[in-house]
């Protein structure tokens, strides 16, 4: 398809206007120096009639001041080139890019040019900023009278609202063109078509063909290449042949451009036959294939897998003394590599170079895909290096991911590391991606030094955070590195890493457990628990080994608190501690004097069904009776008995008798009585002994009547004293109950005598 030219051998030149000179007002002097680039001054006219010795003088004079002026401009330009005025097309532009379109930067721009004349408004549009200011000034000069757009105007103001997608505006503008008084051409129908095309809007573009029709533009063979163009890349190929039939029905003879274009939009619709017959009707016709229809017919067998048919059409071309260019030699690479006949691609590649034809991106992009499946690494290898020499990047930077790939599944780490070297020497982003596979496989082969020098670079460039990134790293890439560095003593390093995948979404629980681990073996509880939290956030679950560690690290530091609460995140997580971490955080609370916090421990250890450290409960229980907390120990006690584990009440109760503390051991026994517990009659006593010591009479009283009512003795050496004693404290009520319970039991027991001696005579 022919191309519209937009440039004349005119335009696009820099404006000076003659009419500066005649500026006398202060005013539009001040502006012309606002908008010169440099600080050259206006020397005075010198009076017709001075003085030939004072004019003399003023010439040495003027002499001087211009060699020292421009000595001064010399110091001042010498790092560089002297600036060359700015264009006034290029100041109007700036102008509408920094100020709104108002009326106010309307009269600036007049004031800058108070006339308007075809090269300027042309460059104006050219230079525009965006499509936007170029409408906006289109139209002001139009509307404001300062000049009438002609034929390029209009064709230069469709082109770039076409470009920018503003179709609508784009064809009103052309509509309204007649009356105006400018005449359309095929040209600007043209414009409009493609551009309703590549935003993939056919039937617009088949309207605007049709229109032309109406409005009595002539259409040629350049209208219908455009709508060809159009229809065939929405694979609309019935169409096509329908417009096809109807040019020639015009009387509109088809070029070899035009059969081309037919041949792509057939082939690219997968019709094999349609394509073959137009073919044989291009030659019928005495139309000789060029490069172009070569190309255009092997890249059509390629998509069939024919490449036999293609190598003819191939030998063909030369046998005709066609060259072939690099899309030729590129587009037959491509179908031996669809075709996995690789080794031919090589050869042609070869071939292609001794020619001194040189390959382009897309020969490097189709050819190393095929060396990588086919496992050729080092002739890839090959490749690259010489795309790297010539610094030719490729088309599809996906070609980058799969050479690292397939380098690292032949073991040559090294070939895969110069791939990444590769991507930076010619300018490539990298991504996580990339660093990701080259990293994993170094932990694969032990080589963490390697790892750890990537993982440094990819945290410092901060190239996981990068916003245009598509490929990230695998948990097979960042879970072997963050495992090395959480075992050596590195888990900082592997946090500031593993943070910056959590802000892209990452939430391993590995990577968080492998963190919580190495916190604690390095002695960094509340970094880890810190973990734990975010975790808990976040919902990521929790390993009970992780949960271990980490409360052995709090009572490696002394701080026995947070190692009980750790452990109850544990327990609330589902894990069960062990008995020996169970037995740990008791004895470090209790050796810390915080016994009450044991005890909680002590509940939770018997909740969760622990029955072991016993002895160590009973130290617990002890303590709490003698700090006061009887209720509580009485309580912990309960639970305790619940699980089977009563507590050794004989001891508990001596030793609280020894030390005195008579409510807590009578409260103790009171418990024992009424839960039937076994206890030694020893025990009593020393409880009851310590009552009366105390001169807690009231309360010996009650407890011996319980212990009675209960089937108790009334041995107790001390009874008669407990009696003296309550009738001295005038409580003779207690101590005459207490006189004939006594009585009553001893006449029961010898009652009892009775009866065993009776039956053992009998």
């Amino acid at each position: 398809m022919a191309c519209i030219s937009i440039s004349k051998p005119y335009q696009l030149r820099p404006r000076v206007y003659p009419y500066a000179s005649r500026i006398l007002n202060s005013h539009s002097l001040n502006l012309l120096h606002f908008f010169s680039s440099t600080n050259d001054q206006i020397p005075e006219a010198s009076a017709p009639n001075s003085d030939p010795v004072r004019a003399e003088e003023g010439t040495k004079q003027n002499q001087d001041m211009q060699q020292n002026q421009n000595q001064s401009q010399s110091q001042r330009f010498q790092r560089g080139r002297r600036r060359n005025p700015e264009k006034v097309e290029d100041i109007i532009c700036r102008m509408m890019a920094n100020r709104a379109w108002t009326t106010r930067l309307q009269n600036s721009i007049r004031a800058l040019v108070p006339v308007f004349d075809h090269n300027l408004v042309y460059n104006v549009l050219h230079s525009a900023k965006n499509s936007e200011h170029a409408l906006q000034f289109f139209r002001w000069v139009e509307r404001a009278g300062l000049f009438n757009h002609d034929r390029e105007t209009h064709m230069k103001m469709i082109e770039i609202l076409g470009l920018a997608s503003k179709l609508n505006h784009a064809r009103c503008i052309l509509l309204d063109m007649p009356q105006k008084g400018v005449e359309w051409d095929e040209d600007m129908f043209v414009v409009l078509i493609d551009s309703y095309g590549k935003k993939g809007i056919v039937q617009e573009s088949v309207k605007i063909f049709d229109k032309m029709k109406e409005l009595g533009v002539e259409r040629s063979v350049k209208s219908y290449e455009a709508l060809f163009k159009v229809i065939f890349r929405r694979g609309r190929y019935m169409m096509g042949k329908r417009y096809f039939n109807k040019m020639l029905s015009e009387g509109i003879e088809p070029t070899r451009h035009t059969y081309n274009i037919m041949l792509w939009g057939f082939f690219l619709s997968l019709r094999f036959e349609t394509a073959m017959r137009f073919y044989e009707d291009m030659q019928s016709r005495g139309i000789s294939p060029n490069v172009v229809t070569y190309n255009t017919m092997i890249n059509g067998y390629n998509r069939f897998k024919k490449m036999d048919e293609a190598e003819k059409l191939f030998v063909e071309m030369k046998g005709k003394n066609i060259e072939p260019t690099v899309i030729s030699y590129t587009t037959m690479i491509k179908g031996y590599v669809g075709v996995e006949r690789v080794d031919d691609a090589l050869k042609l590649y070869e071939e292609m170079k001794s020619f001194d034809i040189r390959p382009n991106a897309v020969t490097f992009t189709t050819l190393l895909p095929g060396l990588c499946d086919a496992g050729k690494m080092a002739e890839a290898q090959n490749i690259l290096r010489e795309m790297v020499e010539r610094y030719i990047a490729p088309k599809d930077n996906s070609i980058f991911m799969k050479l690292l790939t397939c380098q690292c599944k032949s073991g040559d780490l090294e070939a895969a590391a110069d791939v990444l070297k590769s991507m930076i020497r010619l300018s490539i982003p990298t991504e996580a991606g990339h660093y990701g596979v080259l990293i994993e496989n170094f932990c694969k082969a032990e080589m963490f030094d390697r790892a750890i020098k990537l993982l440094d670079k990819l945290v410092e460039k901060d190239i996981i955070l990068r916003p245009q990134s598509s490929l990230h790293m695998e948990a097979s890439a960042y879970n072997p590195i963050i495992e090395h560095l959480c075992h050596h003593d590195q888990t900082g390093k592997a946090e500031v890493f593993f943070r910056q995948l959590m802000k892209k979404g990452v939430l391993d629980p590995s990577a968080f457990n492998n963190l919580i681990r190495g916190h604690s073996k390095e002695g960094n509880p509340d970094s880890a628990f810190e973990i734990i939290k975010i975790m808990s956030r976040r919902g990521v679950p929790k390993d009970a080994d992780a949960y271990k560690l980490l409360v052995e690290s709090f009572l490696r530091k002394g701080e026995p608190a947070d190692a009980k609460t750790a452990m109850d995140s544990m327990i609330e997580d589902g894990h069960i501690p062990d008995s020996s971490l169970f037995r740990s955080v008791m004895e470090s609370l209790f050796e810390d004097g915080r016994v009450q916090t044991a005890s909680r421990v002590l509940m939770s250890m018997v909740e969760k069904g622990v029955k072991e450290n016993m002895d160590l409960v009973a130290k617990i229980l002890e303590a709490l009776l003698m700090r006061g907390h009887v209720e509580e120990a009485l309580g912990r006690i309960d639970l305790l008995m619940q699980s089977g584990c009563a507590p050794n009440f004989d001891s508990l109760l001596s030793v609280l008798s020894e030390k005195g503390k008579t409510i807590a051991a009578l409260k103790l026994l009171d418990l024992c009585l009424e839960r039937d517990c076994i206890v030694d009659i020893s025990s009593y006593e020393k409880v009851l002994d310590a009552l009366l010591a105390g001169g807690k009479t009231l309360n010996a009283y009650s407890i011996l009547c319980k212990i009675l009512e209960k089937g108790g003795t009334g041995d107790w050496k001390s009874c008669d004293d407990l009696i003296a004693s309550l009738n001295q404290e005038g409580n003779t009520k207690q101590a005459d109950i207490l006189s004939r319970m006594i009585r009553g039991d001893e006449t029961a027991r010898e009652s009892k005598k009775g009866k065993k001696q009776s039956a053992f005579t009998s």
